[in-house]
C-alpha cells in the first residue's frame, strides 16, 4: 500500500487516481457536479471517504445529461440503472 492511499486528504491527482479517471475528466466533474470537494488556497483537497461515498450515493445531476430537456427526461432512467448499486469497498 502506498503512502497516498494511507492519507485521509487527498489533492486532485490522488483523488483522480482513487476514482480511476484522468485528471482532466476528474477536473471536468468537479466543475460539473456537486462533488465533495474543498478548495484551500489555489489548491482542491477531498476527502478519501467523501468521495467513495459520493460515487456509491450515484448522485449525479447534469454531467451525464445531453440533449434537450425531453431528450433528458427519456434517458433519466437509464442513468439511474447505471448508477444504482454502486458500492466501492476498502481493504
Amino acid at each position: 500500500m502506498s503512502a497516498s492511499q494511507d492519507r485521509e486528504i487527498l489533492n486532485i491527482e490522488e483523488a483522480a487516481m482513487l476514482l480511476g479517471v484522468s485528471v482532466k475528466t476528474f477536473n471536468k466533474v468537479l466543475h460539473s457536479e456537486d462533488m465533495p470537494a474543498r478548495k484551500i488556497g489555489r489548491e482542491w483537497k477531498f476527502s478519501r471517504r467523501a468521495l467513495i461515498d459520493w460515487v456509491g450515493s450515484g448522485v449525479s445531476r447534469e454531467f451525464y445529461r445531453e440533449g434537450s430537456e425531453g431528450d433528458r427526461n427519456a434517458n433519466d432512467d437509464s442513468r439511474e440503472r447505471r448508477t444504482r448499486g454502486w458500492q466501492i469497498e476498502l481493504d
